[in-house]
């Protein structure tokens, strides 16, 4: 199960990674909309769009952020084998259940991996070895 708790770490950190990706392109996108609008022109209200797409472009990246992050601290600390990874990517996998198609199979083999007793016994703190004096 080990390798498969890698895996997941794995994928948790590119589909992070990719909608992190995903937010700056639409910040991108609604900065250079809003930078043609604003020289435009011809139309003289033209500047009243600017800080509307502006304000567009930088709520949808705080969105899709604060959604992408969590991937991102999950597939680090699982890739670790911290516990507390571990709570973070079956509520994400919970949650992805409902993000059809690649969220819903994420989801489903992240809670088979995750919930398994194999899986458990891996992020279990060890005990250290006896001291020898």
């Amino acid at each position: 199960m080990e390798t498969h708790v890698r895996i997941l770490g794995y994928l948790y950190l590119v589909f992070g990674c990719l909608g992190v990706l995903g937010g700056l392109a639409a910040l991108v996108f609604f900065s250079g909309i809003a930078g043609l609008a604003g020289m435009a022109e011809s139309a003289p209200d033209a500047w009243v769009a600017v800080p509307i797409l502006g304000g567009i472009g930088g709520i949808l990246f705080v969105i899709v952020l604060l959604f992408s992050l969590p991937a991102v601290i999950a597939g680090a600390g699982l890739l670790q084998f911290k516990n507390w990874a571990r709570i973070l990517a079956i509520i994400l996998s919970a949650i992805n259940l409902l993000n059809m198609p690649f969220g819903t199979a994420l989801g489903v083999y992240g809670l088979w991996t995750l919930l398994s007793n194999d899986t458990v016994r891996l992020f279990l703190p060890h005990p250290l070895p006896p001291s020898r004096l």
